[in-house]
């Protein structure tokens, strides 16, 4: 089976890392996405994480009942910080029936140059880049991309921690259990 991964933080998901999900599902031959959360990003500061079996609760909240998602935690059993091209060895060395295709925007394809083994990466996996304004794909010999473009909200999950920690209603931005549980713990109110 062809798998979507979709590394993150996810601290918290919202409804625009299920837009590109279910879009990435609807419009290319991949069958599943996996929801990868990250337990400490290289790339960013641990500080302002929400505990990473939180974070792994809210993506299974945000996506249950729905046969084509799945949350996987696979980078908490591995050393950190989590590195793309760790993960996705172990996934190819762990599941040899399923292939498995990054997911990531057109802005962290820009960056990618500045990821572990970058060149081994692209040489070695599929890519499915969603295009973000401004940050146009050129073609690239050296990935296996497809393109797609799929619709895109202006909302971040910083952008949510900030309207938490000012009191300010973040529903329609989270799915409702979600919001309902980050509310229940008072998660990102400092």
């Amino acid at each position: 089976m062809r798998i979507g991964l979709y590394f993150g933080s996810f601290n918290p998901i919202h409804i625009g890392h299920l837009i590109i999900a279910n879009y990435v599902v609807e419009n290319s031959d991949i069958k599943q996405v996996w929801f990868v959360v990250s337990p400490q990003n290289p790339l960013k500061k641990s500080s302002s994480l929400l505990n990473e079996y939180h974070r792994l609760y809210l993506v299974q909240i945000a996506i249950e009942g729905n046969s084509k998602f799945r949350h996987s935690d696979i980078e908490f059993k591995l050393p950190r910080p989590s590195y793309t091209i760790d993960t996705l060895t172990y996934l190819r060395e762990k599941y040899i029936s399923h292939e498995f295709i990054v997911i990531i925007g057109s802005d962290s394809l820009k960056n990618i140059s500045k990821w572990k083994n970058s060149e081994a990466l692209l040489k070695r996996f599929s890519f499915c880049v969603y295009q973000r304004p401004g940050f146009e794909v050129e073609d690239d010999t050296r990935a296996n991309i497809q393109l797609l473009k799929a619709p895109l909200l202006e909302i971040s999950s910083t952008h949510i921690r900030n309207t938490i920690q000012t009191g300010k209603s973040i529903k329609y931005l989270v799915p409702d259990t979600v919001l309902e549980e980050i509310e229940r713990n008072g998660y990102y109110r400092k």
